[in-house]
Formats: structure tokens, C-alpha cells, sequence
């Protein structure tokens, strides 16, 4: 781009080239920004490496030639290491182990940017909570625990633990904390050029109207202005009533198991305010080649497993009584350490015993033959 204002700088031309040359950019999945805000965080993370860092040891001029401004007295001042950012992308997801293509994840990514508030559902095993805090790092941009807050939902839970609320003290008495969410919306505020992620395990096990309260209103994407802010029930500690609104650059990502017959369905309230994705168990050549080269799952082995594990869930899925959302995942069958050799038989094994098994008698709980007969086709010749 040529600079043609005055002293050589970016005149309203060059602006608004600028401008039409960048927002197409922004649209791209693989485009490493997608708006103003977000250049302008790469541009502040950027390190030219063609700059050379002083080497350790090296000496610091002074003032003069007599040392003036060397103060033997002085303490020495800690050498401040800024914390290095490492960045984290969809190809560092697929790197990591995930058996989606890269066109599905760009899919996920773009859900995410767009509605704020993400959903993955899908069987137990699916990989849900792996792949949930790995897109809130993929949308960052960078791999930073301290921008992303993890919660579990549970009967128990409460607008009061999640939002804010009263909590007894050290002294006997009581005091009114901030939840995980509100912490996450004043940390999004104070650093608007961040984006930030608050992840909720099985958001449906707990009453996610309850727990949000007013602020479920504000999830969504038209509504985060300080226009739409609302005051809390409980006012600030200084006793004033601050309105509140969520950020544009929080983030929530849920994951939710459509299996378990002990919950209820989700509020229809929660479920226009986010995307929901189903996510399904994935044997086929990425999860082969995962298991064999990380693994070290014998070759044959893991064709065998595959056509073992896909032949069950074609029963589960046929099942009147069950269906597709209880089949069971990839992640059962992917070991998380590397196998000794000739180790993948007694492996096998031991995850149908030990976990598969218990699982096939909960789904066919009125029928143990059932469950029986499945375990001892998943184990036949073995």
C-alpha cells in the first residue's frame, strides 16, 4: 500500500483501500483475524524475528566513561519475563488428536464466532470436553489458560456460585464474591481486545435458567451492549446497583450428553440463545491412524476394533428402546498412553470389562442377556 498524505502517512484513499482489502479477509475461516479488534491483538502479539535480543552477559552503557549511573547500592531490579505466547490453531486441534475434518472445526469456529454461545452434544465418549476448551484456544488465537474458566453444572448449582452471591468468610461472616461468570464479564471488559471463554461441562444437568437468571437474556449476540445492560439481584459490594451486560468478546462453549435418560430436555430459552452441534463417534482413518502411530495399537488390531466397535453401535442405533444418542464413542477405545508391544489384546480387553460392559447393562437394564451377548461379540476370538 503506498502512503500519499502528508509526511508520508496513510491519507483517506489509502484508508479505504485498506478497508476493502481487509474485510473480505475477515471472512475466510483460515484468516488468522476476523475483525478490527482481532488485527489489532495480532498485530500487538507479533515479534519481528529479524529483531536481535541483547545477549545475557552483555553490558549496559552508562553515563559516562567514569561508570556515572552504576549505584553499587542499588538492588539490582528482577529481570521481568513477559509470559510467551504460544499460538494455537485449528491445524494445532488436529495435531492434538481430533478425528474431525478441518472444514467441520472451521464450522464449529465460525458458529461460535457468530452466535457467541456454542453447544457440542453428541453420546458419551465423543470427545465433547476434549474439544470444547481446544476451539475456545483456537478462537483465541493463542494457548492461554487464563482467559479460559471451566465449570461444571450440577443439580446442586446456583445463580448465587455462578453469578454472585453471599458467602460466609474466615471471621464467621458473610460476604457477598463474584461466581465464575461474573469474573469472567469483568475480566472481558477491563481487556476488550482479548476474547475470552467461560466452558460449562454438561450444562444440562444443571437449570441453566435458574442458574443464569437475568443474564441469560443478555447471552445473546443482538444483546451485548451497555444498552441491554440489567441491574443483578444482588448489587455491587459497595452496595450501589451497576447495570451489567455481557461483552462482545466472552465467549461461552457448553457440552451436554443427549444420552443420559436422567435429565430433562433443555429450555427452549437456552436453546435460542446457542448453536447446538452434534458431535458422533468417529472409527475410521483418522482415529486408525491416531491409535496405531501415537498409540502404538497394533495395525490389524485397530481395523479389528473398528468393525467390533461399529458393529455394536449399528445394534444400539437400531435399538427401539435406545438409539443414536447412545452409542458409544471413540474415546473408549482410545488409549491415552502409549501400549507396550503385544499389548493391544489385553487392552481391549480390559476397557470392555471395565467400562464398555457397565455401560451396555445401564442401556439394556430390563434385558442383561442383551448386554451380555453384546459384550461377548465385542470380546469373540480374543
Amino acid at each position: 500500500m503506498g502512503l500519499h498524505g502528508p509526511k508520508k502517512r496513510c491519507n483517506s484513499t489509502d484508508y479505504l483501500a485498506v478497508m476493502e482489502a481487509l474485510e473480505p479477509r475477515f471472512k475466510e475461516a483460515s484468516y488468522p483475524a476476523h475483525s478490527y479488534p482481532e488485527l489489532s491483538l495480532e498485530a500487538w502479539q507479533y515479534k519481528d524475528p529479524s529483531i536481535n535480543v541483547m545477549a545475557a552477559g552483555g553490558s549496559t552503557p552508562t553515563d559516562d566513561a567514569t561508570g556515572i549511573g552504576d549505584d553499587e547500592d542499588a538492588a539490582p531490579e528482577a529481570a521481568q519475563t513477559p509470559t510467551p505466547i504460544v499460538p494455537y490453531s485449528v491445524e494445532d486441534i488436529l495435531k492434538d488428536g481430533c478425528f474431525l475434518e478441518r472444514a467441520e472445526i472451521d464450522r464449529l469456529l465460525d458458529r461460535l464466532r457468530v452466535k457467541k454461545n456454542l453447544i457440542l452434544q453428541g453420546p458419551p465418549g465423543t470427545g465433547k470436553t476434549w474439544l470444547a476448551k481446544r476451539l475456545a484456544f483456537a478462537l483465541m488465537g493463542q494457548k492461554d489458560d487464563s482467559k479460559v474458566r471451566a465449570v461444571q453444572f450440577h443439580p446442586n448449582l446456583s445463580y448465587e456460585d455462578f453469578v454472585r452471591g453471599w458467602r460466609p468468610t474466615g471471621e464467621g461472616k458473610l460476604a457477598l464474591v463474584d461466581g465464575v461468570f461474573m469474573e469472567s464479564i469483568k475480566a472481558a471488559s477491563k481487556d476488550s481486545s482479548s476474547k475470552f471463554v467461560v466452558v460449562i461441562e454438561e450444562i444440562n444437568r444443571g437449570n441453566p435458567a435458574q442458574v443464569f437468571g437475568e443474564l441469560l437474556t443478555l447471552l445473546e449476540a443482538g444483546k451485548r451492549t451497555p444498552n441491554e445492560a440489567l441491574e443483578l439481584c444482588y448489587a455491587d459490594a459497595d452496595g450501589v446497583r451497576r447495570p451489567v451486560h455481557v461483552p462482545e468478546n466472552l465467549y461461552v462453549v457448553g457440552t451436554m450428553n443427549i444420552a443420559d435418560r436422567s435429565l430433562a430436555l433443555v429450555d427452549l430459552a437456552l436453546r435460542r440463545r446457542f448453536a447446538f452441534v452434534g458431535l458422533e463417534p468417529r472409527l475410521g482413518q483418522a482415529w486408525r491412524d491416531w491409535v496405531v502411530n501415537q498409540c502404538n495399537v497394533d495395525q490389524v488390531l485397530a481395523g479389528d476394533v473398528e468393525q467390533r466397535m461399529a458393529t455394536l453401535n449399528t445394534q444400539i442405533a437400531a435399538d427401539a428402546r435406545l438409539g443414536r444418542q447412545f452409542r458409544i464413542g471413540h474415546s473408549y477405545v482410545t488409549p491415552t498412553y502409549r501400549l507396550e508391544a503385544e499389548d493391544t489384546k489385553r487392552w481391549f480387553r480390559q476397557v470392555v470389562e471395565t467400562e464398555i460392559e457397565p455401560l451396555l447393562e445401564e442401556y439394556w437394564f430390563d434385558a442383561p442377556d442383551e448386554a451380555h451377548k453384546a459384550t461377548e461379540r465385542l470380546l469373540q476370538g480374543w
